[in-house]
């Protein structure tokens, strides 16, 4: 019966349209890609403890972290050439180095979804209420946790309704954190250079881009939580079959949002290091509202709700962002039968995936409530154990660029670097924050509770109990049906970016197969 079900016969499901084909464009895309990564939060969230560790060299901190993550996203770039699915690194792993690990690769991708969720409806939530003015709102747990479990229900039922409303809602909400984001620097800056700064100013100097001169040590601590502040950008890439050009411009959305990012951190980065100089940013590194909330009132004055509203459209945005990902990737694996049918279905009308978005939704209420029940700190405990599943996936996704176009490296200079060299250093350079990661989180000093769960922090142990999770329901699915596992899933060998004449890629990407079959009745594979 099981393996009845999975075939889709009389038992199962019935096929269903498939995803909306041109709801997004470009610029849409590049704001999904910029929002997914929650800019004004994330520099909110690790200014103060990269400060702690390299002093005034935030930005080059930054600039550094930008390197690796340029480097994946130029091999989400070109695999998505080839195979323009929504499961992103669960296909094209699946694919190049085999169904297991692509299984596990997807359930990375899935679960940092629902860990991460919460906590961005929760600060969006949170500096929504003080921009409003109603602290005594966020004082009271029971109101800021029920508020936030409506904000997340809220987001998912606009995925579900409409990609087109999601991807305009965002277009608003990446004008708003950026501008916002730009005034305080802007007068962060202007008050330095003016002499009025109300903290110890120092003034910005081109030597804080260098990222070694507070030494090795420092820097890969620096690097840890960096690296992770570009982490999201790949949901442009999750949207590809609901974008406009889905063979290059999903792609390159990415690239360009990874280089946008980049100077909104830099810029930023050298006008609050300015404005307060190392020493505060240190002293504050365990309070994530004190650069941007405290901070923008001794900034703006009377204007600090400018700042306040932008983290709060940041993690909002993000909120809804952060569920594109994992729910395509369960779409994209119960097409391909790695998970159970139902989650592959597409509401008929609005053309998503409902089935998986709700999923998501649930599990992520249920963790975010279960963790602020262990403790106060547990929460941020599992954010922390998010680098390892981000810098996991990240990794196999560079990898196995690398081994899908090893035929092409010795073609060309440009070739060799591109599909070969760039994405192998940027596998190398994650798993090298991987293992430093692991190491770092094995010290429960090094957490945020500052307990040990096992001996060793709860980061870790939270890490280690997922990868352990996802083997367990890899195992049981292939017990219940072989599919996924049996069948040959191979990836077209054609040159990334060869293009036909009528704008089909030679490789034939998933995109054409899956509208193929969708409109014949059945399901692409």
């Amino acid at each position: 019966m099981a393996e009845d079900t999975a075939r889709g016969t009389p038992e199962g499901p019935k096929p269903t349209a498939g995803l909306n084909p041109n709801a997004i464009g470009f610029v849409d895309s590049i704001a999904i890609g910029l929002n997914s990564t929650s800019p004004a939060y994330s520099l909110a969230a690790v200014i103060g403890p990269i400060a702690a560790f390299v002093g005034v060299n935030v930005p080059g901190v930054m600039l550094a972290s930008f390197l690796p993550m340029l480097l994946i996203a130029s091999a989400f770039y070109y695999l998505n050439r080839v195979d323009p699915d929504c499961g992103t690194t669960f296909s094209w792993v699946s694919r190049i180095l085999g169904p297991t690990t692509g299984w596990l690769g997807g359930w990375a991708v899935a679960m940092t979804g629902v860990m991460v969720v919460g906590s961005l409806a929760e600060v969006g939530t949170r500096f929504g209420l003080l921009a409003a003015g109603l602290d005594g709102w966020v004082a009271n747990t029971w109101v800021l946790r029920s508020l936030t479990v409506l904000v997340i229900l809220a987001m998912s039922a606009l995925c579900v309704r409409s990609t087109e409303a999601s991807a305009r809602l965002q277009n608003v909400l990446t004008l708003l954190q950026v501008a916002g984001l730009l005034v305080f620097a802007a007068v962060a800056l202007y008050r330095v250079h003016a002499g009025t700064s109300t903290l110890h100013a120092v003034h910005p100097s081109l030597g804080w881009l260098n990222p070694f001169s507070a030494g090795v040590a420092p820097l890969t601590s620096g690097l840890l939580l960096g690296v992770f502040t570009f982490w999201g950008w790949e949901s442009a890439v999750n949207l590809t079959e609901e974008t406009e050009g889905a063979v290059t411009a999903p792609g390159l959305a990415a690239i360009w949002s990874t280089v946008i990012l980049l100077a909104t951190y830099v810029s930023v980065a050298f006008a609050v290091v300015a404005y307060c100089g190392p020493g505060f940013l240190g002293d504050h590194a365990d309070d994530e509202e004190a650069v941007f909330a405290t901070l923008s009132d001794q900034v703006l004055g009377g204007w600090s709700w400018v700042v306040l509203l932008a983290v709060a459209t940041s993690a909002l945005a993000s909120t809804q962002t952060t569920i594109i990902p994992s729910s395509r990737t369960a779409l994209s694996m119960a097409r391909r039968h790695a998970l159970p049918q139902g989650f592959s279905r597409i509401h008929p009308r609005h053309r998503t995936p409902d089935v998986s978005t709700w999923w998501v939704t649930g599990i992520a209420i249920v963790w975010y409530l279960v963790m602020h029940w262990l403790s106060d700190n547990a929460l941020a405990d599992s954010l922390t154990a998010l680098s390892l599943l981000v810098a996991f996936y990240y990794a196999l996704t560079g990898l196995a660029c690398a081994v899908h176009h090893r035929h092409l490296l010795t073609t060309s200079v440009r070739n060799f670097l591109l599909l070969g060299a760039g994405p192998i250093v940027g596998a190398l350079l994650l798993t090298w924050l991987l293992v430093e990661s692991m190491i770092t989180m094995a010290d429960p000093a090094n957490s945020s509770s500052g307990v040990s769960w096992f001996g060793m922090g709860p980061p870790l142990v939270i890490g280690i109990v997922l990868g352990i999770v996802g083997v367990l329901l890899m195992l049981w699915w292939r017990g219940t049906s072989r599919r996924f596992w049996a069948e040959p899933h191979p990836l077209p060998p054609a040159l990334p970016g060869t293009v036909e004449a009528d704008g089909t890629s030679t490789a034939e990407p998933a995109l054409v197969r899956a509208s193929a079959a969708a409109d014949t009745g059945h399901r692409g594979d």
